[in-house]
């Protein structure tokens, strides 16, 4: 909470500072592919292959077109699979552990120029809140993995995911004529995404590490003119 805190105050602290004019906001769509992965929860853990899509919107600031700030509304799907290189043959490799999203990124967006045609990079907070989480081809022996199925020796170790997570994301992408758009872009949680999920070698809650959700993303996006 500390540190959603501390983000909204330095973003709005920018905010309050420079120069923007919503008269200019100009709207959008997005369409796209992410590559998930979530660090030290399932093993195996592997990457998950799903989709982004939504509305966006961006607002210039100062009295140049270099300058922007950027807010989404995405579905955006993230997670992991049981698909590790080193776990072909287990019972768990056709593991799937969908975690699905309503994602609202805010982006510092800056043009290299102010050439109608140019490349750009972003960066800024990410706020995650789930819609769904699915959880399918989970061996028998590991139901506290499953947010649906509570094993009753460990009723209290489970892989619910968090209703809400946050993160920070980067990129760079390249605007054609300012109207088509195309993004790269990496976000790493800084929540835990199941709070808890304890793997099955340990069954130690107090020596569980918190399960970071990363996803790369290419995201095409069309602005309204």
């Amino acid at each position: 909470m500390k540190k959603i805190l501390f983000a909204s105050l330095v973003f709005s602290s920018l905010l309050s500072q420079a120069q923007i004019d919503l008269r200019s906001t100009e709207f959008g769509i997005v369409a796209g592919g992410t590559y998930s992965r979530v660090r030290n929860a399932h093993n195996p853990s592997g990457p998950r292959f799903s989709v982004l899509g939504g509305v966006t919107a961006q607002v210039p600031m100062g009295t140049g077109e270099q300058f922007y700030i950027q807010a989404e509304a995405l579905y955006f799907g993230a997670g992991e699979t049981g698909k590790a290189k080193d776990a072909k043959g287990s019972p768990s490799y056709n593991g799937v552990y969908a975690n699905n999203y309503l994602s609202v990124p805010f982006n510092f967006k800056a043009y290299f120029s102010e050439a109608e045609s140019e490349f750009y990079g972003l960066i800024g907070p990410r706020f995650n809140f789930l819609l769904s989480q699915k959880v399918k081809n989970v061996p028998v022996g590991r139901e506290y993995y499953d947010p649906n199925v509570i094993n009753p020796e460990y009723p209290d170790i489970n892989g619910k995911a968090n209703s809400f997570n946050f993160g920070i994301g980067a990129g760079i992408g390249y605007s054609y004529k300012r109207q088509l758009e195309i993004a790269f872009k990496y976000d790493i949680g800084l929540s835990n995404t199941y709070p808890n999920l304890v793997e099955a070698w340990t069954m130690d809650p107090d020596a569980q590490k918190k399960k970071s959700e990363q996803v790369i993303s290419l995201g095409l996006t069309y602005f309204f003119k």
